[in-house]
């Protein structure tokens, strides 16, 4: 499960940090064609936007996979171990329904919806960009799951 995770992990690094690049190339394209060429560039603004989400969105999914999302470990701290097991498989759970619920359903019918409206500069359908939440939301049920199994050896590994 371990090389499941460190491939789709180094993927994810890859399309982020892409996504990083690319907004910075874009963004040095805006600030040239502003102030040298004096005409400034409407879809590479729109592009970077974009791109930005797609970025936070699959920056997400590497500290879902990290196990690095928000939790309260001065609770957790202060339960059993069996508890703290629990406790720790519960928010992987509830991050499951959410990735489940929100990102992977919610963002399927929000795809479809808008692949009828085009973006106003690129003159390419905005579901295009919104394909990420269903991405990240798949991703993200992956990557709880990997972490359920992982807490679950930790337990028998302590037994």
């Amino acid at each position: 499960m371990s090389g499941l995770r460190k491939v789709l992990t180094g993927l994810l690094n890859i399309l982020a940090g892409g996504s990083f690049l690319v907004m910075v190339a874009l963004t040095c394209w805006q600030v040239f064609t502003r102030y040298v060429l004096g005409s400034p560039s409407s879809w590479s603004e729109e592009l970077v936007s974009y791109m930005f989400a797609w970025m936070s969105l699959l920056g997400a999914s590497i500290v879902t996979s990290e196990r690095g999302h928000m939790n309260i470990p001065i609770l957790v701290e202060r339960v059993s171990p069996a508890a703290q097991k629990l406790l720790l498989c519960l928010g992987e759970v509830t991050a499951f329904l959410f990735s489940a619920v929100i990102l992977t359903y919610g963002g399927i019918q929000i795809t479809n919806l808008a692949m009828g409206q085009m973006t106003s500069s690129l003159g390419v359908p905005i579901g295009i960009f919104y394909i990420v939440l269903p991405l990240c939301g798949l991703l993200n049920m992956v990557y709880t799951a990997l972490n359920i199994i992982d807490i679950i050896k930790q337990k028998e590994e302590a037994a």
